[in-house]
């Protein structure tokens, strides 16, 4: 039987928006990215431009849409999108802060920092079950790219929770092993097709840092 080769899949949580800027959680709520969350996008459109990839998925919230916009003409690639890539529903959090809800609740608050997939927030999405959707996400990109680069742009809790699926790390200890993916900082999975289990991190949340300015005055060249 023949194995076909994994996919490396370059994992990108989208631009800064308004919410983010303000830790206000943003889960199924469409909110637009701010003038940091554009530039950071530029910045990981830049990367692309210096690390190609043969794909580029997308979840289908528009921040995560705009991240990928710079990339996709970067490269000239037509971007895909993958509904299970979409952020978890915080339920009654849309729009609020933990300090809010702490500040109303504050025992159901502590439950929820000592394990947020056994206390999720009232009327959220079950972590366990996006862990599976956005895991099953993944798998099906691998499986439709085997020996390629996808860039997949999507979402910071989706991805900790994915993350720890795929590399056997307690799901309800996603906060404390993964405190934050940064905007449009990468991280480096290779990952088999839906029929494989493997799964390698290769590297997590590194900056797409500007491209060097140039500073001498030597001739360029003709």
């Amino acid at each position: 039987m023949t194995t076909s080769p994994s996919a490396t899949l370059l994992l990108a949580r989208h631009g800064q928006t308004v919410w983010h800027a303000e830790n206000r959680y943003a889960g199924v709520s469409d909110i637009a990215l701010t003038d940091e969350g554009r530039r950071q996008a530029e910045r990981l459109g830049e990367w692309a431009g210096r690390n190609p990839v043969d794909a580029i998925w997308t979840s289908t919230m528009s921040r995560a849409m705009e991240t990928a916009d710079p990339a996709c003409r970067a490269l000239g690639l037509v971007p895909l999108r993958e509904h299970g890539l979409r952020e978890c529903d915080f339920g009654t959090m849309e729009g609020r802060t933990l300090a809010e809800f702490a500040a109303e609740n504050p025992e159901r608050a502590e439950a929820y920092r000592a394990d947020p997939v056994a206390n999720p927030f009232p009327g959220a999405e079950d972590p366990r079950a996006a862990a599976a959707r956005g895991t099953a996400a993944l798998r099906r990109i691998a499986d439709g790219h085997p020996g390629q680069r996808v860039l997949v742009v999507a979402h910071n809790t989706l991805l900790r929770l994915v993350l720890c699926e795929l590399l056997a790390i307690p799901l309800g200890t996603y906060r404390r092993v993964l405190p934050q993916l940064r905007n449009a900082a990468v991280t480096e999975l290779n990952l088999e097709g839906e029929d494989g289990k493997g799964a390698a991190l290769l590297s997590l949340n590194v900056p797409c840092t500007p491209s060097p300015v140039r500073t001498d005055s030597s001739p360029s060249g003709d």
